[in-house]
Protein backbone atom coordinates (compact mmCIF):
# COMPACT_ATOMS: atom_id res chain seq x y z
CA UNK A 1 0.00 0.00 0.00
CA UNK A 2 1.70 3.34 -0.95
CA UNK A 3 0.35 6.67 0.23
CA UNK A 4 1.00 10.03 -1.32
CA UNK A 5 1.16 13.19 0.61
CA UNK A 6 2.49 16.66 0.95
CA UNK A 7 6.41 16.80 1.98
CA UNK A 8 4.71 18.78 5.27
CA UNK A 9 2.48 16.23 6.08
CA UNK A 10 5.15 13.31 6.02
CA UNK A 11 5.81 12.93 9.57
CA UNK A 12 2.26 12.39 10.56
CA UNK A 13 1.44 10.10 7.71
CA UNK A 14 4.60 8.08 8.46
CA UNK A 15 3.20 8.06 12.49
CA UNK A 16 -0.11 6.74 11.23
CA UNK A 17 1.22 4.17 8.40
CA UNK A 18 3.43 2.73 11.31
CA UNK A 19 0.54 1.84 13.36
CA UNK A 20 -0.75 -0.75 10.88
CA UNK A 21 3.16 -1.50 10.14
CA UNK A 22 6.07 -0.38 11.61
CA UNK A 23 8.41 -1.08 8.35
CA UNK A 24 7.74 1.55 6.16
CA UNK A 25 9.54 2.95 3.30
CA UNK A 26 9.21 6.56 2.45
CA UNK A 27 9.96 8.46 -0.21
CA UNK A 28 11.14 11.81 0.02
CA UNK A 29 13.26 14.18 -2.42
CA UNK A 30 12.79 17.49 -0.59
CA UNK A 31 16.28 17.66 0.26
CA UNK A 32 17.49 16.16 -3.25
CA UNK A 33 18.65 19.99 -4.59
CA UNK A 34 20.92 20.57 -1.04
CA UNK A 35 22.43 16.94 -1.42
CA UNK A 36 23.39 17.48 -5.55
CA UNK A 37 25.60 20.25 -4.45
CA UNK A 38 28.17 17.56 -2.71
CA UNK A 39 27.01 15.08 -5.57
CA UNK A 40 28.62 14.88 -9.67
CA UNK A 41 25.43 15.59 -11.21
CA UNK A 42 25.97 12.99 -14.16
CA UNK A 43 26.00 9.97 -11.21
CA UNK A 44 22.22 11.06 -10.45
CA UNK A 45 19.47 9.58 -12.18
CA UNK A 46 17.68 11.50 -14.38
CA UNK A 47 14.42 10.26 -12.57
CA UNK A 48 15.86 11.65 -9.37
CA UNK A 49 16.96 15.02 -10.80
CA UNK A 50 13.36 15.11 -12.23
CA UNK A 51 11.35 14.47 -8.65
CA UNK A 52 8.81 16.23 -7.45
CA UNK A 53 9.87 18.02 -4.19
CA UNK A 54 6.95 18.76 -2.95
CA UNK A 55 5.61 15.50 -2.23
CA UNK A 56 6.59 12.55 -0.72
CA UNK A 57 5.21 8.88 -0.54
CA UNK A 58 5.18 6.09 2.24
CA UNK A 59 4.89 2.15 1.43
CA UNK A 60 4.09 -0.64 3.29
CA UNK A 61 3.58 -4.16 2.34
CA UNK A 62 0.56 -6.35 3.69
CA UNK A 63 0.48 -9.95 3.23
CA UNK A 64 -1.60 -12.48 2.06
CA UNK A 65 -3.62 -12.91 5.09
CA UNK A 66 -4.32 -9.31 5.64
CA UNK A 67 -7.20 -7.66 4.21
CA UNK A 68 -6.40 -4.54 2.11
CA UNK A 69 -9.24 -2.53 2.24
CA UNK A 70 -8.89 -2.91 6.09
CA UNK A 71 -5.78 -1.31 6.23
CA UNK A 72 -6.68 1.40 3.70
CA UNK A 73 -9.82 2.36 6.01
CA UNK A 74 -7.91 2.66 9.17
CA UNK A 75 -5.11 4.79 7.40
CA UNK A 76 -8.02 6.83 5.67
CA UNK A 77 -10.44 7.54 8.78
CA UNK A 78 -7.18 8.87 10.51
CA UNK A 79 -5.80 11.04 7.49
CA UNK A 80 -9.49 12.70 7.86
CA UNK A 81 -9.23 12.91 11.53
CA UNK A 82 -5.72 14.95 11.13
CA UNK A 83 -6.81 17.09 8.19
CA UNK A 84 -4.33 14.94 6.17
CA UNK A 85 -4.98 14.85 2.33
CA UNK A 86 -3.41 11.82 1.08
CA UNK A 87 -4.11 9.59 -1.63
CA UNK A 88 -4.14 6.30 -1.30
CA UNK A 89 -2.92 3.32 -3.98
CA UNK A 90 -2.05 -0.35 -3.79
CA UNK A 91 0.51 -1.14 -6.37
CA UNK A 92 -0.03 -5.08 -6.21
CA UNK A 93 -3.56 -4.70 -7.64
CA UNK A 94 -3.75 -1.94 -9.62
CA UNK A 95 -4.89 -4.48 -12.55
CA UNK A 96 -7.95 -5.42 -9.85
CA UNK A 97 -10.85 -4.15 -8.07
CA UNK A 98 -8.75 -3.46 -4.91
CA UNK A 99 -11.90 -3.05 -2.65
CA UNK A 100 -12.92 -5.82 -3.41
CA UNK A 101 -10.26 -8.20 -4.34
CA UNK A 102 -9.33 -8.88 -0.87
CA UNK A 103 -12.72 -10.78 -0.12
CA UNK A 104 -10.59 -13.88 -1.05
CA UNK A 105 -8.23 -13.39 1.89
CA UNK A 106 -11.61 -12.55 4.16
CA UNK A 107 -12.70 -16.19 6.13
CA UNK A 108 -14.83 -16.92 8.85
CA UNK A 109 -12.97 -15.91 12.14
CA UNK A 110 -13.34 -16.14 16.13
CA UNK A 111 -13.54 -13.47 18.43
CA UNK A 112 -13.34 -13.43 21.90
CA UNK A 113 -15.10 -16.63 23.28
CA UNK A 114 -17.75 -17.35 21.17
CA UNK A 115 -18.05 -14.42 18.78
CA UNK A 116 -18.18 -15.44 15.42
CA UNK A 117 -17.27 -12.72 11.84
CA UNK A 118 -18.49 -13.77 8.91
CA UNK A 119 -18.30 -13.11 5.25
CA UNK A 120 -21.65 -11.39 3.74
CA UNK A 121 -20.95 -13.27 0.92
CA UNK A 122 -20.34 -17.00 2.82
CA UNK A 123 -22.53 -19.85 4.29
CA UNK A 124 -21.65 -20.96 7.70
CA UNK A 125 -22.52 -23.53 9.99
CA UNK A 126 -22.51 -22.22 14.30
CA UNK A 127 -22.16 -24.10 17.20
CA UNK A 128 -24.56 -24.06 19.37
CA UNK A 129 -22.94 -21.02 21.35
CA UNK A 130 -22.07 -19.60 18.37
CA UNK A 131 -22.56 -15.45 18.14
CA UNK A 132 -22.64 -15.38 14.77
CA UNK A 133 -22.06 -11.55 12.87
CA UNK A 134 -22.38 -11.52 9.20
CA UNK A 135 -20.20 -8.82 7.60
CA UNK A 136 -19.04 -6.92 4.71
CA UNK A 137 -17.21 -3.74 5.41
CA UNK A 138 -16.97 -2.01 1.95
CA UNK A 139 -15.02 1.05 2.63
CA UNK A 140 -15.42 1.25 6.10
CA UNK A 141 -12.75 0.29 8.81
CA UNK A 142 -13.94 -2.87 10.34
CA UNK A 143 -14.07 -6.31 9.38
CA UNK A 144 -12.81 -8.02 12.08
CA UNK A 145 -9.43 -8.33 11.02
CA UNK A 146 -7.22 -6.14 12.89
CA UNK A 147 -5.97 -6.25 16.05
CA UNK A 148 -7.76 -3.30 17.65
CA UNK A 149 -11.18 -4.59 16.36
CA UNK A 150 -10.67 -7.87 17.55
CA UNK A 151 -9.52 -6.46 21.29
CA UNK A 152 -12.48 -4.22 21.26
CA UNK A 153 -14.92 -6.93 20.27
CA UNK A 154 -13.90 -9.39 23.07
CA UNK A 155 -14.03 -6.43 26.01
CA UNK A 156 -17.51 -5.83 24.78
CA UNK A 157 -18.14 -9.90 25.21
CA UNK A 158 -16.64 -9.37 28.52
CA UNK A 159 -18.93 -6.53 29.82
CA UNK A 160 -22.10 -6.51 28.31
CA UNK A 161 -24.90 -6.94 29.91
CA UNK A 162 -28.59 -8.23 28.79
CA UNK A 163 -30.72 -5.04 28.51
CA UNK A 164 -27.74 -2.80 28.49
CA UNK A 165 -27.81 0.52 26.92
CA UNK A 166 -24.76 1.01 24.38
CA UNK A 167 -22.93 3.41 22.56
CA UNK A 168 -20.60 2.56 19.96
CA UNK A 169 -18.53 5.53 18.81
CA UNK A 170 -16.82 5.72 15.09
CA UNK A 171 -18.71 2.68 14.26
CA UNK A 172 -16.86 2.40 10.90
CA UNK A 173 -18.59 -1.09 9.43
CA UNK A 174 -20.92 -1.53 12.73
CA UNK A 175 -19.16 -4.75 13.45
CA UNK A 176 -18.75 -3.69 17.05
CA UNK A 177 -22.99 -2.18 17.36
CA UNK A 178 -23.62 -5.85 15.74
CA UNK A 179 -22.14 -7.55 18.22
CA UNK A 180 -23.12 -5.65 21.04
CA UNK A 181 -26.98 -5.77 19.76
CA UNK A 182 -26.25 -9.78 19.06
CA UNK A 183 -24.71 -10.35 22.55
CA UNK A 184 -28.25 -8.86 24.42
CA UNK A 185 -27.82 -5.24 25.04
CA UNK A 186 -31.38 -3.56 24.51
CA UNK A 187 -30.49 -0.70 22.45
CA UNK A 188 -27.17 0.90 20.64
CA UNK A 189 -26.19 3.71 19.18
CA UNK A 190 -23.80 3.55 16.69
CA UNK A 191 -22.13 7.13 15.21
CA UNK A 192 -19.46 7.98 12.87
CA UNK A 193 -18.29 11.16 11.24
CA UNK A 194 -18.07 9.35 8.31
CA UNK A 195 -21.69 8.96 5.89
CA UNK A 196 -20.34 6.31 4.14
CA UNK A 197 -19.20 4.43 7.31
CA UNK A 198 -23.04 5.15 8.39
CA UNK A 199 -24.52 4.36 5.93
CA UNK A 200 -22.45 0.64 5.92
CA UNK A 201 -23.19 0.48 9.82
CA UNK A 202 -27.15 0.64 8.64
CA UNK A 203 -26.88 -1.97 6.03
CA UNK A 204 -25.11 -4.55 8.17
CA UNK A 205 -27.01 -3.93 10.90
CA UNK A 206 -30.33 -4.75 8.82
CA UNK A 207 -28.29 -8.08 7.49
CA UNK A 208 -27.66 -9.43 10.66
CA UNK A 209 -31.37 -8.53 11.88
CA UNK A 210 -30.12 -5.89 14.74
CA UNK A 211 -33.41 -4.09 14.60
CA UNK A 212 -32.19 -2.26 17.54
CA UNK A 213 -28.91 -0.20 16.21
CA UNK A 214 -29.59 3.21 15.36
CA UNK A 215 -26.75 4.77 12.98
CA UNK A 216 -26.18 8.51 12.66
CA UNK A 217 -23.58 10.89 11.90
CA UNK A 218 -21.64 12.52 14.56
CA UNK A 219 -18.33 13.82 15.04
CA UNK A 220 -17.40 11.94 18.65
CA UNK A 221 -19.73 12.80 21.16
CA UNK A 222 -21.17 16.06 19.49
CA UNK A 223 -24.97 15.79 20.04
CA UNK A 224 -25.19 12.73 21.98
CA UNK A 225 -27.59 12.69 24.14
CA UNK A 226 -28.16 10.22 26.91
CA UNK A 227 -26.58 8.32 29.57
CA UNK A 228 -25.23 5.11 28.47
CA UNK A 229 -24.34 1.47 30.99
CA UNK A 230 -21.46 0.88 27.72
CA UNK A 231 -19.13 3.22 25.35
CA UNK A 232 -17.27 1.32 22.55
CA UNK A 233 -14.46 3.18 20.86
CA UNK A 234 -12.19 1.26 18.38
CA UNK A 235 -10.60 4.85 17.35
CA UNK A 236 -6.87 6.06 18.15
CA UNK A 237 -5.10 7.07 21.24
CA UNK A 238 -5.00 11.02 20.82
CA UNK A 239 -8.45 11.02 19.92
CA UNK A 240 -9.60 8.93 23.14
CA UNK A 241 -7.84 10.95 24.66
CA UNK A 242 -9.63 13.87 22.93
CA UNK A 243 -12.69 12.67 24.00
CA UNK A 244 -12.51 11.47 26.93
CA UNK A 245 -13.33 14.73 29.02
CA UNK A 246 -16.85 14.19 27.22
CA UNK A 247 -17.61 10.62 28.66
CA UNK A 248 -18.64 11.62 31.87
CA UNK A 249 -21.48 13.38 30.42
CA UNK A 250 -22.82 10.58 28.31
CA UNK A 251 -21.65 7.07 30.84
CA UNK A 252 -23.53 6.69 33.65
CA UNK A 253 -21.88 6.27 37.38
CA UNK A 254 -20.35 2.43 37.21
CA UNK A 255 -20.63 2.35 33.77
CA UNK A 256 -18.10 1.00 31.62
CA UNK A 257 -16.24 2.24 28.21
CA UNK A 258 -14.26 -0.49 26.00
CA UNK A 259 -11.80 1.52 24.14
CA UNK A 260 -8.90 0.18 21.59
CA UNK A 261 -6.62 1.66 18.46
CA UNK A 262 -4.11 2.19 21.32
CA UNK A 263 -0.79 1.10 20.44
CA UNK A 264 1.26 -0.10 23.20
CA UNK A 265 3.63 3.12 24.22
CA UNK A 266 0.32 5.35 24.26
CA UNK A 267 -1.81 3.25 26.59
CA UNK A 268 -0.29 4.81 29.43
CA UNK A 269 -1.16 8.30 28.16
CA UNK A 270 -4.67 6.89 27.83
CA UNK A 271 -5.03 5.44 31.04
CA UNK A 272 -3.56 8.40 33.01
CA UNK A 273 -6.24 10.98 31.04
CA UNK A 274 -9.13 8.60 31.76
CA UNK A 275 -7.96 8.63 35.22
CA UNK A 276 -8.01 12.35 35.37
CA UNK A 277 -11.42 12.37 33.69
CA UNK A 278 -12.98 9.67 36.64
CA UNK A 279 -12.48 6.11 34.96
CA UNK A 280 -10.57 3.34 36.26
CA UNK A 281 -8.71 0.59 33.77
CA UNK A 282 -10.51 -2.46 34.89
CA UNK A 283 -9.18 -4.71 32.30
CA UNK A 284 -5.90 -5.14 29.48
CA UNK A 285 -5.69 -7.16 26.59
CA UNK A 286 -3.17 -6.77 24.39
CA UNK A 287 -2.49 -8.16 20.84
CA UNK A 288 0.58 -7.87 18.74
CA UNK A 289 1.68 -4.87 20.26
CA UNK A 290 -2.03 -3.33 20.07
CA UNK A 291 -4.04 -2.61 23.48
CA UNK A 292 -7.69 -2.58 23.97
CA UNK A 293 -8.55 -0.98 27.20
CA UNK A 294 -11.82 -1.52 29.95
CA UNK A 295 -12.51 1.23 31.84
CA UNK A 296 -15.53 1.92 34.67
CA UNK A 297 -16.53 5.07 35.75
CA UNK A 298 -16.01 5.68 39.51
CA UNK A 299 -16.46 9.01 40.07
Amino acid sequence: MKVRCAVADLERVSAIMCMLDPRIVTEDYSDMDKDMNNIYGDLIDDQLKNADRSHAAVSLYIGENKNPAEFAAFARDRFRDEGIDAAIEFISVEDEDWENSWKKYYHPMRVGEKIMIVPAWQDYDPAPDDVVVYMDSGLAFGSGTHESTRLCAALIEKSVTPGAKVLDVGTGSGILAIIASKLGAASVDACDIDPVAVRVAAENAEKNGAANVRTFVADLLNGVEGEYDLVSANIVADIIVRMAPDLPRVVKLGGCVAVSGVIDEYARDVIATMDECGFGVSDVLSDNGWKGLMFRRIR
